[in-house]
């Protein structure tokens, strides 16, 4: 028999389970029977192949060619050199790839799914990884599915699974047991599958299989992605490399052209040649984004934000429009009851006497038309459960007391939630809550100050309307609760949702996060405009946005009935002046970004509910809640707040901007370099000078000069005055035409110096100019690192800030020292001893291009 014909009986029977759940030490057992519920990676290349990968680049075989021809030739040593600093390279190259690779793992592992569990009698979160067939797991609307399940309880689920079945409707599901055997996946509607949407309702299933088992693990194959996709930067530098690449070679042929006509033999200019090339093409530009990417996502996941794409960290920089949610975003997401307006009275929320009848029903209402606990589920409802607490009342003990029979979940369309239960006395009962708005025209009775039911009239309808805006003024969020009696059992619909008994009007506060109010400033000071989006009353989100800097005088609040009679022109021509917008649904949220987009403004838009995803993948940069969030809007999102925090959002923005500056000055700093050697070789090559650099030593500055300092140039730490620009623009290239100047004059100062210390040389011999030479681009590069740490002279950026710069001047410094003053490796590096005026020489002609660079950084900002 299939699990879809099985009774609930002899499901529990079979998986050893029941409705309380498992017990932890059998689903430690289950575990190492069944392993984690994931689908099993795709195996990833291991560290040999990863190493032999870095040879495919073409001018490395040519390199490894010409450098077995040199040694069959007679030149060993230099040939041993070159071989073992491409070895050397590749050892690097490899180690960027896997540390990239395992950023990239730990990025997945942050943003795992989680999921409801019950387990020995008690609700849990957990990561749906440790889910095993017999646990009992709870979805509601906004969940994923974490894996398939056979349904024992339902309310009203609907679950869209095109994942699976290519349908795009949703499926309506029933907890009844199934007659037919043979039934195709879509028909199996009292089951459930890893990967399918819960659209509406919630129920609980039992889990059936888990990971490979699965419906989804057995095409797991079809749908396992084999490549990561690159950044829009990466891209851009392709295309820009490519274009490099193709002018360095074409000059490298020319130069060899230059050395075979002035007498050098074709196998020495064509490694010369060749060289140049590998040390003048900045290969290591894109594992150096990379890394750099990983390693601020990696600093970001410690702050709380989760980014799931190294692409939206560069868009980060560029955001200059937040929409973001109020509740738990702006505010501390603790719900707090304060007031209670109950049988004609307003009162503090200490002033329900359950001893009398009507008080102890809305007591009880606020135990039952919730789902949440005392410590799980959201914050409104956990704060219901609170204020019953402190009345000494069990929620536990009331909901087993009374059983519930149908319900109608809460939307962000209806706003309302509606129960139907059974009490102990038999008497049937529904319960609604929600916003005012959408109940208070569905009243048609009102208790008056004696408790007696009276018909709802205008007069009544102003004064609680009065009460409502008041309370809104005061900042308190507004629930209204409603009630009325029915005849037996029966499935509720919407057309249920009238005809009420006014109940109360329950006044919540949600304070401002203490941080929020500096983000804020903040985000204006950085040419971002901060914009409040939220279901509450519009009285309450404007004074909650006053109270944190969002809201201005001259701004607008506009609400979702306001919004909708706005054409997409109205909106486009107003939107700038809209702080904030109230009562709003998921749909409003997504003509907002269009707004704002068509102004052309990169936006980021926070949701947290199934239906923000489309506004979450409209925005530019979607970011979903952490906490409240469910997970179709994780799955949308580009980023996941850990903490639903707004001052969060402000940190990744920054964190943008940064690796964008940084990301800038690593390029600038590998171009700058390979332009001053291209130059000084170019140089020397015209004015048919000895070979000013050997193949061996143009290779090893590369080594020297194109890996750790352009890294530690790529981790600067974040400096306050990022805040002091506005916004980038995203269709801006990286290297415009003053980038590009700068790197000429820099690689221009530079090469100057070179030749300089090159002519010094040459008074004694080639080979001393040749060493001279080497040792001052070596060491100015080194120093040049420097120049690349900020826009303003390294004293005002603290010279100690960034500990790594430092390191990697020293490993090169010394390694540098090493080399030059080491007699039995002179022949391999085609370098000569030198005297101590010759390293003076070399110091101060290396650090003065650093020495003219910081001096008008520090005039141009002072």
């Amino acid at each position: 028999m299939k699990h879809f014909t099985k009774s609930k009986k002899n499901l529990f029977e079979e998986f050893e389970t029941s409705s309380n759940g498992l017990i932890e030490e059998e689903v430690v057992k289950r575990r190492k029977k069944y392993g984690e519920n994931k689908f099993v990676e795709k195996e990833k290349d291991g560290l040999i192949k990863i190493f032999f990968n870095q040879f495919k680049d073409s001018l490395v075989i040519i390199l490894l060619i010409a450098a077995i021809i040199s040694f069959f030739s007679g030149n060993k040593e230099s040939a041993l050199v070159i071989v073992l600093v491409l070895i050397l390279n590749s050892i690097l190259g490899a180690y960027q790839t896997i540390k990239a690779q395992k950023s990239l793992d730990s990025l997945k592992k942050m943003s795992s799914p989680k999921c409801k569990v019950i387990r020995d009698r008690e609700q849990l979160e957990v990561d749906s990884t440790e889910l095993v067939p017999g646990d009992i797991v709870i979805v509601e609307a906004g969940d994923i599915v974490p894996a398939d399940g056979r349904i024992i309880e339902n309310f009203s689920l609907l679950v869209n699974e095109n994942s699976l079945t290519g349908e795009s409707n949703s499926i309506e599901k029933t907890d009844e047991v199934l007659e037919y055997e043979d039934l195709a996946l879509g028909d199996q509607v009292n089951m459930v599958f890893s990967g399918s949407l819960v659209n509406y309702g919630r129920a609980k299933i039992l889990v059936t299989e888990t990971g490979m088992s699965t419906q989804l693990g057995k095409i797991a194959t079809l749908l396992d992605q084999t490549e990561e996709n690159i950044t829009p930067l990466q891209k851009s530098l392709d295309i820009f490399g490519k274009r490099l690449t193709l002018g360095i070679v074409v000059l490298c042929i020319l130069i060899f052209g230059i050395y075979v006509y002035h007498g050098n033999t074709i196998l020495d200019s064509l490694l010369l040649a060749v060289a140049l090339a590998v040390a003048a093409i900045p290969e290591s530009l894109n594992p150096i984004i990379t890394i750099v990417l990983s390693m601020e996502t990696e600093k970001l996941s410690k702050e709380n934000a989760i980014v799931k794409e190294l692409k939206s960290i560069e868009a980060l920089g560029s955001i200059s429009v937040i929409c973001s949610d109020k509740t738990g975003t702006l505010t501390q997401n603790k719900m707090t009851v304060k007031k209670i307006f109950i049988n004609g009275k307003l009162d503090n929320e200490y002033s329900l006497d359950k001893n009398k009848k009507i008080d102890k029903l809305l007591l009880d209402s606020f135990i039952l038309c919730t789902d949440a606990t005392d410590t799980i589920g959201d914050p409104t409802e956990t704060a219901l459960i609170h204020l019953t607490q402190k009345y000494d009342m069990s929620f536990r003990d009331e909901r087993k007391d009374s059983k519930r029979i149908s319900e109608i979940p809460f939307d962000s369309v209806r706003k309302l939630m509606t129960v139907l239960y059974e009490t102990k006395n038999g008497k049937h009962i529904i319960f609604t809550k929600g916003a005012f708005d959408s109940l208070v025209t569905r009243f048609k009775y009102y208790l008056d100050e004696n408790g007696n039911v009276q018909n709802v009239n205008e007069e009544f309808i102003k004064k609680i309307e009065k009460v409502n805006n008041e309370l809104a003024e005061e900042g308190l969020r507004v629930l209204t609760f409603a009630y009325k009696y029915i005849d037996g059992e029966k499935e509720l619909s919407n057309e249920d949702e009238n005809d009420y008994i006014f109940h109360a009007l329950v006044g919540m506060i949600d304070p401002p996060r203490e941080e929020s109010k500096l983000a804020v400033q903040e985000c204006i000071r950085g040419g971002i405009k901060p914009v409040m989006i939220t279901g509450d009353h519009k009285i309450t989100a404007r004074t909650i946005a006053k109270n944190i800097g969002i809201f201005k005088d001259g701004d607008i609040a506009l609400e979702g009935v306001e919004l909708e009679k706005m054409t997409d022109e109205e909106l486009e021509k107003n939107v700038a002046n809209i702080s904030v917008y109230a009562r709003v649904s998921p749909e409003h949220k997504i003509r907002i970004v269009n707004a704002w987009q068509k102004l052309g403004k990169i936006v980021a838009m926070t949701g947290d509910g199934v239906n923000d995803a489309p506004a979450l993948k409209k925005a530019n940069i979607g970011i979903a809640m952490g906490i409240t969030g469910t997970e179709v809007s994780k799955n949308a999102a580009s980023m996941i707040l850990a903490d639903d925090n707004f001052s969060t959002i402000v940190k990744a923005i920054i964190t943008g901007r940064n690796v964008y500056r940084n990301i800038k000055n690593a390029i600038g700093f590998l171009l700058s370099g390979n332009t001053a050697a291209i130059l000084a070789v170019l140089y020397s090559s015209l004015a048919n000078l000895p070979v000013i650099f050997s193949a061996v030593q143009l290779l090893f500055i590369n080594l020297l000069t194109d890996s750790l300092p352009s890294i530690a140039v790529g981790v600067e730490p974040k400096n306050e005055d990022i805040l002091d620009e506005k916004p980038r623009d995203p269709n801006e290239a990286i290297l415009t035409k003053r980038f590009s100047s700068k790197l000429l004059i820099e690689g221009f100062l530079i090469a100057v110096f070179i030749i300089i210390a090159f002519y010094i040389g040459l008074k004694d011999s080639a080979l001393k100019g040749s060493t001279m030479a080497f040792a001052t681009l070596c060491l100015a590069r080194l120093f040049h690192g420097i120049d690349y740490r900020g826009q303003r002279n390294v004293f005002a950026i603290g010279f100690f800030k960034n500990k790594f710069s430092l390191i990697a001047f020293a490993l090169g410094f010394i390694l540098l020292n090493a080399v030059l003053l080491c007699p039995p490796i002179y022949n391999m590096f085609g370098i000569t001893k030198l005297e101590t005026a010759n390293f003076v020489q070399i110091y101060v002609l290396s650090l003065i291009p650093t020495v003219l660079i910081q001096i008008y950084k520090a005039i141009k900002y002072r």
